[in-house]
């Protein structure tokens, strides 16, 4: 069970050699050691110790029997790899045997090899010697060749010309090709001399070639096989220039021809060069529009040809409908500017506009059903660049402008000749005057603005807001022509002879210009007048009211100068002579729409209160009495009722009428007691802001009764109360003016000398 100190001396070499087995066998000892004292300490289990040992012994025997099987096949393996090892030793130094006899004999055959080169030499020129052997005959017949192709181009007959053409370049190439690599620069001078005829023939095919592509878009319609042959010479060329580019060591002279950019020039050049470098066309009117629709339906009709036929003739890697497209679009854009060089009048600008914003991109010329879809011009560039076109419309409208001020000067002498006829002016179906005007220059600007919707929205906003600008200036040309006819018609009354009629028509005519402005406006939903627009027809209405209120005073004036009077203070007929005036004015001032008339009728009771107060103001009349205190507040009754009774019979209401300052003025008169004549002027002020105190002065020195005390005391109270205007106020007073009143040296609040 245990081991010995010799065993173990014994052991300690291996184990130095193996720890893993010094580890093995001390986990073998444990293990027995611990199965040992198991055995021994249970006494039962000792007599199994011998079946114990003999299956051990076997399984001992059996592992001594694998491990003695396993190192003899490991040796036997060992045995076999030595053995090849020497044989391979010997088969090795054989080679080297072998081998250094080689290299001796390579030694001695060196000599040899010089002998070979020689030779190698002489290969290589007889070789060369026998091709130029086999090309000679083709060299001398270069220049029947020459004639050959010659006769073949002058027959038409382009691809054998071609053909030919081809192998004799190719020889050419060739022989400069190995010149060339010999560095024989001398020899291709004299290989280029003697084919210089190959440089006319190909200027003569080129020639050809690019007659028939200058001719294309007949071609492919009556013999469409000519055209194809040139395109089939242009793609063998191009395929030659191809390859020898790729190789790029020796590139032939006359190479690359590039034919196939060329003809696509040639073919832009056809296009543009015939229809859009024609000499100097009309410009004006008809000329430009027929030479635009010759150009729409050329332009239609090829791009047709190039769809349907060309683009069969040719590869598909020519896009040649994209080509002709962009060409055409390009060439149009460029006429385009140069027409518009020209002094183009306003038609000539309207067409071209119409034609490049509208017709170009309509189903009538690129947008057509057969072009489509094909055809997209909407890819390319516009036309017309946005720059070009708002400095066309501006030229265009610039153009209308001076068109509609010339046709408004015009409308405008027209209806002032009218004036001097010996008739009244039209009227409308209402019985109220007019004239042609106002539908003549609505119908001329909405007509303008109309057609320019037809081209785009922003000519027609500038169009309307030119629009806008010239009826502002007519209505002040209008205005000034009034002012003159006004003039004259002072100097004599009766000419012209119907004058308030057509001052009528004229209101008339502004209040229908005012009513249609709002229809020019483009948007529908904005129809509000321009400010400066609406103060233009203020100021025309305005003027027209004045000169009609003018000669109204001119008829009330020889009436009011009777005022006052005793006569009229004793009752005359003075003030109805001034109503069978105003009636009579009246009847005439019904000839206008409601508005208007209305507006005259406040005017016109304006003025005759205010002529009224004037007389009574100006040339004042003392009351002596009482008496006459009562008889001039009784006639200022009768008058002031009966001329506000004919107003409102006119359709005049009571608050609208100014002549309430009359009745308010007798009150002031009829006043018994001078003592209270403070309060009362007080009240008047403030009803009357614009009343001075020159008008109360006079207000009371007409009573008579007035003393200086009062006086003072009422320009005091005036002086400390002072009156502002308030909005919408219609002044009465501020234009009436006073005599001054000599009055003696003295301060406003002193006591006087």
């Amino acid at each position: 069970m245990g081991m010995s100190a010799g065993d173990e001396r014994a052991a300690s070499p291996r184990d130095e050699e193996w720890p893993e087995a010094e580890k093995a066998e001390k986990l073998a000892r444990g293990a027995a050691l611990k199965w040992a004292s198991g055995v021994f300490y249970r006494p039962e289990k000792l007599e199994g110790l011998g079946h114990y040992r003999r299956r051990e012994t076997q399984r001992n025997n059996s592992i001594q029997s694998r491990l003695k099987s396993t190192v003899q096949s490991y040796l036997e393996g060992v045995s076999a790899g030595l053995e090849q090892l020497r044989s391979a030793a010997q088969e090795v130094q054989g080679v080297c045997q072998d081998l250094g006899a080689a290299r001796w004999a390579l030694l001695d055959s060196a000599d040899h090899f010089q002998g070979l080169q020689q030779m190698r030499k002489l290969m290589e020129e007889h070789v060369q010697l026998a091709s130029v052997v086999q090309v000679l005959p083709q060299i001398f017949s270069v220049h029947e060749v020459f004639s050959h192709i010659l006769q073949l181009l002058h027959g038409q007959r382009l691809l054998e010309a071609h053909v030919e053409l081809m192998m004799v370049e190719q020889l050419r190439d060739d022989i400069l090709s190995q010149l060339h690599l010999r560095g024989l620069s001398g020899a291709q001078a004299t290989v280029l001399s003697y084919f210089s005829g190959l440089q006319d023939l190909n200027e003569s095919l080129a020639k050809q070639l690019w007659d028939i592509v200058g001719s294309s878009l007949r071609l492919v319609r009556e013999d469409p096989v000519l055209f194809v042959t040139a395109v089939r010479i242009i793609e063998r060329e191009e395929k030659i220039d191809d390859a020898l580019l790729l190789e790029a060591t020796f590139l032939p002279p006359g190479r690359p021809k590039g034919w196939r950019q060329k003809f696509y020039q040639v073919l832009q050049d056809t296009i543009t060069g015939g229809r859009f470098h024609a000499p100097r066309l009309d410009a004006e009117g008809p000329g430009l529009a027929k030479h635009l629709a010759a150009l729409q339906k050329d332009i239609v009709s090829e791009l047709l040809v190039v769809k349907d036929l060309m683009v069969q003739c040719v590869p598909a890697h020519y896009n040649i409908l994209s080509v002709c497209t962009a060409t055409y679009h390009q060439a149009l854009s460029s006429h385009l500017q140069e027409i518009l060089r020209e002094d183009l009048d306003k038609q000539g600008l309207f067409l071209l506009l119409e034609w490049a914003l509208r017709v170009y991109h309509s189903p009538e010329m690129m947008a057509h059903p057969d072009l489509l879809p094909e055809v997209d011009v909407s890819a390319l560039d516009p036309l017309m660049s946005s720059e070009l076109v708002d400095q066309t419309e501006r030229r265009y409208v610039m153009k209308v402008k001076a068109s509609v001020f010339e046709w408004m000067q015009r409308t405008l002498e027209v209806e002032f000749k009218e004036w001097f006829r010996e008739e009244e002016p039209e009227t409308d179906h209402e019985g109220f005057f007019q004239s042609a005007l106002p539908a003549i220059v609505m119908q001329m600007l909405n007509e303008n603005i109309q057609v320019a919707s037809l081209i785009t929205d922003s000519l027609q906003h500038k169009i309307y807001n030119m629009a806008l600008e010239e009826l502002e200036a007519f209505l002040g040309r209008l205005r000034e022509a009034l002012v003159q006819c006004g003039k004259e018609h002072q100097q004599d009354r009766a000419v012209p002879k119907y004058y308030i009629s057509h001052l009528l028509a004229v209101l008339n005519n502004n209040l229908a210009l005012s009513n249609s402005v709002s229809s020019l406006h483009p948007d529908t939903a904005c129809r509000e007048v321009p400010g400066s627009l609406q103060a233009a027809l203020d100021r025309m209405q305005k003027k027209a009211t004045q000169l009609l209120l003018e000669e109204l005073l001119l008829d009330l004036q020889p009436l009011c100068l009777q005022l006052p009077s005793r006569k009229w203070l004793s009752g005359s007929q003075l003030v109805g002579s001034m109503c069978e005036v105003i009636d009579k004015y009246a009847k005439d001032f019904s000839r206008v729409r409601k508005p208007v008339f209305t507006l005259l009728l406040a005017e016109s009771e304006l003025l005759v209160a205010n002529q009224y107060l004037r007389a009574l103001l100006q040339r004042k009349m003392v009351c002596k009495s009482r008496e006459e205190r009562g008889q001039l507040c009784h006639r200022l009754l009768q008058d002031a009722s009966q001329l506000r009774e004919l107003f409102c019979g006119l359709g005049l209401d009571r608050g609208q009428q100014s002549l309430e300052a009359v009745f308010a003025l007798r009150e002031l008169i009829c006043l018994k007691d001078p003592a209270l004549l403070s309060l009362e002027v007080l009240g008047f002020i403030t009803k009357y802001p614009d009343v001075s105190d020159e008008h109360i002065s006079t207000l009371l020195d007409i009573r008579g009764d007035v003393s200086k005390e009062v006086r003072h005391v009422v320009l005091e109270m005036m002086a400390q109360h002072p009156q502002a205007l308030p909005e919408g106020y219609r002044p009465i007073f501020s234009t009436i003016l006073v005599p001054v009143p000599e009055l003696p040296f003295c301060l406003r609040k002193g006591k006087c000398a």
